[in-house]
């Protein structure tokens, strides 16, 4: 299995909250960030909301133990994270591979300065697609909640509403 990991910035009204802070990309404004790790058809295996001022490598380890374990009818111990992970040149720090190897998952990580990006977006793609189906839903869109467990919710159903199409189009 083959997982996608990517940071997205949010905008928000002013209301403010825990999971708010300055948008470095949008003059100061507060805003929220969706991280998400996908599998290989885009389909959501994790999600987390965090302030616009926190960068993605910090938040790394936490979306990776938000995976919850992968149940196959197979022999043997049964494998509770992906194989492999590709991720951006966001997350090209010694701490994200240091995290990875720990858990012994191979990292498909860009390098800042080296790698051109125009191989990297063949993988990219499928989060940018998850991302815009997860802001099909207004709720997600624009951050209403003051408190960061309810918009998380939100997430966490919007995630579950596009696996459940995704099963829809399989059967």
């Amino acid at each position: 299995m083959v997982t996608r990991l990517c940071g997205f910035r949010q905008r928000t009204r002013p209301r403010g909250g825990d999971a708010t802070g300055p948008n470095p990309t949008d003059r100061g404004k507060k805003g929220s960030k969706h991280h998400i790790i996908v599998d290989r058809q885009g389909i959501p295996l994790a999600a987390t909301v965090t302030a616009a001022n926190v960068h993605d490598s910090k938040e790394f380890e936490h979306v990776l133990d938000a995976i919850q374990p992968i149940k196959q009818p197979r022999r043997g111990r049964p494998r509770k994270r992906p194989a492999k992970v590709h991720a951006d040149k966001g997350y090209d720090y010694p701490r994200c591979r240091k995290a990875l190897k720990r858990r012994l998952i191979a990292d498909r990580i860009a390098r800042r300065g080296v790698d051109a990006s125009d191989g990297f977006g063949k993988h990219r793609w499928v989060v940018e697609r998850t991302l815009s189906w997860l802001h099909r839903f207004r709720r997600l869109r624009i951050l209403y909640e003051r408190r960061s467990e309810l918009h998380q919710a939100f997430l966490d159903l919007a995630c579950a509403l596009i696996c459940w199409q995704q099963l829809q189009r399989l059967c």
